[in-house]
């Protein structure tokens, strides 16, 4: 029994003294609170796919009471939101392609002729699949609020509208299609940011940073030495996802592939620049991991990759332009699946520029400052 009580003494002072070690830290006290509750927030609010702002355009070329009593109820249900009203469906490209609308709905000329007729009258919904999650989502709801309108419709053996949706750019609505290549930027940014993290710290735990920054070299030529390697091992990597996805699954891609390395390429100096950074204020490899994870995890969560940007508040998606990740997803999914050009998708690069022109500097400065 003394034994035992002497045993349990001991383990309870080493638990004291882990303890103490732990919270005497300004530093850890604040990782233990902050993250998991950021975290938690963040998961609240960005993981959710009930579907709650849906994006949708009109081309109503019938301009009947009924096309508008539908339109009326798509409105009414506070999820649908009119972003455009199309006068053709030459138009409809446009704004699928831009990202503008989610979907289209479109009601042919001859729809409430039909109706009148008792005949069933088809109404065209348009859906972008670069999303398929979001866009079969949005299929259903469309589905229920023409199941209600039907059913308000007396005296029809049929059901007078029969809903035809046509996705574009996924026409199976597959879910690996619009994962896979959102991964070719997502996987490969967790990599390449513990990468650069982890570059600095390492020298500075091993004890050779010190020396590295006497020697001839400028704290812009030891910035410009450390953030290549892990560039060019990025590229590699989204070049190895991007096999995968097209000779593996078998996913075709539609642009070409010079345009998504160089939009890749953007995309991986900014996050070089974000690891860097991290790398620079870190004491030691724990730290900077620990950096890293913290970052990491809002980054992939307010992307877009499985939940759509524009359901969450409006403050996160404000939040969501200091995040590379997301302008990633949308180049890459749109040259992968649309074909998109350089020209459709230059938008995506300015983030990319402004985080570089951001972090690359200061990673610098946090060089020459240590150096001082």
């Amino acid at each position: 029994m003394a034994s035992l009580l002497a045993f349990l003494r001991h383990l309870g002072n080493l638990c004291q003294k882990e303890f103490l070690a732990i919270l005497k830290d300004p530093a850890s006290r604040v990782i233990l609170v902050v993250p998991p509750l950021l975290q938690s927030l963040l998961f609240g609010y960005g993981a959710t796919f009930d579907l709650t702002n849906v994006p949708y355009a009109v081309v109503d070329q019938s301009r009947s009471q009924e096309s508008t009593e539908l339109l009326a109820r798509l409105d009414g249900t506070g999820v649908f939101h009119r972003v455009a009203t199309l006068q053709s469906s030459s138009q409809i490209a446009s704004v699928i392609d831009s990202g503008n609308a989610l979907l289209v709905v479109h009601f042919a000329s001859d729809f409430a002729n039909q109706l009148a007729a008792g005949t069933p009258a088809p109404l065209q919904v348009i859906l972008d699949g670069r999303n398929s999650t979001t866009a079969g989502t949005a299929a259903g709801q469309i589905r229920a609020v023409v199941a209600a309108f039907n059913a308000s419709q007396t005296g029809l053996a049929a059901p007078p509208v029969k809903v035809i949706p046509r996705t574009w750019f996924n026409p199976n609505q597959e879910t690996r299609w619009s994962i896979l290549p959102g991964l070719i930027a997502g996987l490969s940014m967790m990599q390449t940011m513990m990468l650069a993290a982890l570059s600095v710290a390492r020298e500075r735990e091993q004890g050779t940073f010190d020396q590295l920054l006497v020697t001839p070299y400028t704290p812009l030529e030891i910035m410009i030495g450390k953030a290549l390697p892990s560039i060019a091992i990025g590229l590699l990597q989204s070049a190895l996802i991007l096999l995968v996805s097209l000779f593996w699954f078998q996913i075709p891609m539609a642009g070409h592939v010079l345009t998504l390395a160089v939009g890749l390429l953007g995309f991986t100096i900014a996050v070089v620049g974000i690891g860097l950074s991290v790398s620079a204020v870190s004491a030691n490899m724990q730290q900077a991991m620990l950096y890293t994870f913290v970052l990491l995890m809002p980054l992939v969560l307010l992307s877009g990759l499985a939940t759509p940007v524009k359901n969450m508040p409006q403050a996160m998606q404000i939040a969501t332009y200091a995040n590379p990740l997301r302008f990633a997803i949308d180049l890459v999914r749109r040259v992968y699946l649309e074909g998109a050009g350089l020209h459709a998708v230059w938008t995506d690069f300015i983030p990319f520029a402004c985080i570089a022109a951001l972090t690359l500097p200061l990673a610098a400065w946090l060089f020459r400052h240590r150096l001082a």
